[in-house]
């Protein structure tokens, strides 16, 4: 039978078989942790990239919904504005029989009807949001006013609107057509 051994021998083997792990394990180790390093850098490389899509995507949906909501407001806001401008020659003729009904006073009965009717009207588009420009006297502005011709003035001021032509109609604040005016020339 063998003695066994003493403890001094064993700590002497365990050291030796520690360095000689070390030696094996030791590079083998480090490139382990450099390849988890380097793998947990590339996750979250990705991460933050998917988290920036991920944004991207959420402000995108955000800014096609109020888009959608855009459009539907202005559908409903400007469905009318075909018919509207349709009815615009209407509403010139009825004022064109007023200015001849004004000249010939036997048909006084004719333009009260007529006056009437204009009133209804134009009380009618109102309520969809139509509205007449009356530019008299007001400063010409390009945005709403064509200007047909300029006249001297002396009573006026320079660039101011004189006389109407032709009125100007917005629906729902756009214009939809200009107010054709003569304008004091300056």
């Amino acid at each position: 039978m063998s003695k066994p051994s003493s403890g001094k021998d064993k700590p002497t083997q365990d050291k030796t078989a520690e360095k000689t792990d070390k030696k094996k394990t030791g590079p083998r180790f480090e490139d382990q942790i450099a390849a988890v390093e380097r793998s947990l850098a590339a996750a979250e490389k990705k991460a933050a990239d998917n988290w920036d899509k991920a944004l991207r995507a959420i402000a995108e949906l955000e800014n096609t919904k109020r888009r959608a909501e855009r459009d539907v407001e202005n559908a409903h806001k400007y469905a009318l504005e075909r018919f509207a401008q349709d009815l615009l020659p209407v509403i010139d003729s009825m004022e064109k029989a007023l200015e001849v009904a004004s000249e010939h006073p036997e048909v006084a009965a004719m333009k009260q009807g007529i006056e009437l009717t204009m009133k209804m009207f134009v009380d009618a588009v109102k309520k969809y949001g139509l509205e007449q420009l009356e530019p008299v006297g007001e400063v010409f502005d390009p945005n709403h006013h064509e200007a047909m011709s300029m006249q001297p003035n002396p009573d006026l001021p320079p660039n101011t609107v004189m006389t109407v032509f032709q009125r100007g109609y917005l629906l729902n604040g756009r214009l939809i057509r200009p107010a054709r005016v003569v304008v004091v020339q300056g």
